[in-house]
């Protein structure tokens, strides 16, 4: 058979695989096999070039395995033999005496056991120019290639070419489907097939889940782009400290870490509090420090759990996390979704309250106990509901949502004021009425704007109104937004009281910083209590 006709066949055989869509390994290895039969001299040999510059053996079937393995990962450069030399160099290499050539000299005790004693090798190259692999002829005697050596391999790299470039077309192909493109990390379809390849032995893996809190504001107020980097900033920091578990982007502002290891595992809180914590580091997103903040909610499978159901706990914690304790950690536990249900009913009475005008204050008096004057009331917020009042334990879950506290706060603001507007105009107004106000109330950022205007429109002086909080509000989030607020309606004549002392953080050294007029102990404290029998 001439040799056209051979070229020819080849290239036939070689398109035919790779329009097929066979893989490299499988395409490389065919056309090794044919140049070996049509140049039964030659050992040929097909390598990958990584980004990296690291040589990879793709296909070398007369080649043994421990001298593949051997080269797999070699940094190429002017003295790593032939394929090397070539790669660097980005022009064909010959070597017509592998023992005499300074390129082999480290690799003499590797290559000459084999009987291997010249190599020619060329580097294939992508239609940018840029070195993606090797071809190599060796031989066992010293010598150079011949013509027809030479036309086979002009034909055999282009043939090469073409099949690197289909497999680093179908990986990216690959990659796009796993991979999110924004941030590199794996996506919802990767996550999805990482869990369902896992086993379902009890406490083998967990979940985290994390939303960021402040995506939407970023967006909102600087523009796409730095809400982009704040995103690319959340997966960095995520990544990074949930290392060796993986991180993968859900999508949008949700993130979930596969936790795998036995220590994350052990301490499924203090993981997600380092996490919460790595996420909280400062970026600089273009001149703006903007710092993403998160809410987590966790669970780790269980006997008798399917991988769906380790994602729905997981994801109700996260919810009820974001509803609850918005910035922590919540870990799921069986009972919360019943839990959750309670609250969405709670929510649900209180806004068909707001809506039918039912949500009322019911004022609870509050004497001098030496002379049994009034000296004020407390305004307690119940529901109307016929002729029963709902107390506010029944409604209390819905004062967890921000929305639904805010809609009662200035319900029950302008009831108050209304009823002092009366009472002023009759003369029987009291010094001061209490109402309480809620973590969220402070947070919102209205408050110092809702309460004088409303005292303002019905002409009541601020002074008759009495701020109650509670350790919890004063203290929860370890920042001074509420502290500055409390002194800022202090210089405005309002009074502070604390709330039911005793059952938050019950330190009386925090007493000499709080800004409170009065202290409320808490009945536990003066509640008769049993004595003990003798």
């Amino acid at each position: 058979m001439g040799a056209d006709r051979v070229d020819i066949s080849l290239q036939n055989d070689i398109l035919e695989l790779v329009a097929k869509g066979a893989d490299l390994v499988s395409v490389t290895d065919r056309l090794c096999r044919e140049v070996e039969v049509q140049l039964p001299e030659v050992l040929c040999s097909v390598l990958r070039v990584d980004v990296a510059g690291r040589l990879h053996p793709v296909a070398a079937p007369r080649l043994p395995e421990h001298y593949l393995h051997a080269i797999d990962g070699l940094m190429i450069g002017p003295k790593v033999g032939s394929c090397g030399a070539a790669a660097f160099l980005g022009e064909p290499h010959v070597s017509t005496d592998i023992e005499r050539d300074p390129n082999w000299a480290k690799f003499l005790d590797l290559v000459l056991p084999l009987g291997l004693r010249a190599c020619w090798s060329s580097p294939i190259k992508n239609g940018r120019g840029e070195v993606v692999g090797v071809l190599a002829f060796y031989y066992r005697v010293p010598r150079g290639p011949t013509p027809l050596e030479r036309r086979m391999v002009q034909v055999c790299l282009h043939l090469c070419a073409i099949a690197i470039e289909q497999d680093i077309w179908r990986a990216k192909q690959v990659r796009r489907a796993v991979q999110d493109g924004l941030t590199g990390l794996p996506n919802r379809s990767a996550f999805n097939a990482s869990i369902g390849d896992l086993d379902r032995d009890a406490g083998s893996w967990g979940l985290i889940l994390v939303d960021l809190d402040n995506l939407k504001i970023v967006n909102d107020t600087f523009g796409h782009v730095a809400g982009d980097a704040l995103i690319t900033h959340a997966a960095k920091c995520l990544s990074e400290a949930a290392a060796p578990d993986r991180t993968y982007r859900l999508g949008g502002d949700e993130f979930a870490v596969l936790l795998q290891s036995p220590a994350a595992l052990a301490d499924l809180a203090g993981t997600a509090r380092r996490l919460l914590a790595a996420l909280a580091r400062q970026p600089e997103l273009e001149e703006r420090n903007v710092v993403p903040r998160g809410t987590a909610g966790g669970a780790v499978i269980a006997e008798g759990d399917t991988a769906e159901q380790v994602r729905i706990n997981a994801d109700l914690a996260l919810y009820h996390a974001k509803e609850t304790a918005r910035g922590s950690f919540v870990r799921y536990w069986p009972g919360i979704a019943t839990r959750m249900a309670q609250r969405l009913e709670a929510i649900n009475l209180v806004e068909r309250a707001l809506a039918e005008d039912r949500l009322i204050p019911y004022y609870q008096p509050l004497f001098d106990l030496n002379t049994g004057e009034v000296l004020g009331f407390e305004a307690l917020c119940r529901i109307r509901d016929g002729d029963r009042i709902i107390p506010a334990a029944d409604f209390f879950e819905a004062t967890t949502d921000g929305k639904v506290a805010g809609a009662i706060t200035e319900r029950m603001l302008e009831r108050v004021t209304l009823d002092l507007r009366q009472w002023c105009d009759l003369g029987v107004a009291p010094p001061h009425v209490g109402m309480n106000f809620s973590s969220s109330d402070f947070h919102g950022g209205k408050l110092r704007d809702i309460i004088p205007a409303t005292f303002s429109r019905y002409g009541v002086p601020l002074r008759h109104l009495t701020l109650e909080i509670t350790e919890t509000v004063y203290l929860g989030r370890g920042d001074t937004v509420v502290a500055d607020a409390l002194r800022w309606f202090r210089s405005q004549g309002l009074a502070v009281a604390l709330d039911d002392f005793g059952t938050g953080y019950a330190s009386l050294t925090h007493l000499l910083t709080m800004p409170v007029d009065f202290l409320k102990i808490d009945k536990a404290f003066t509640g008769k209590r049993p004595t003990k029998a003798v």
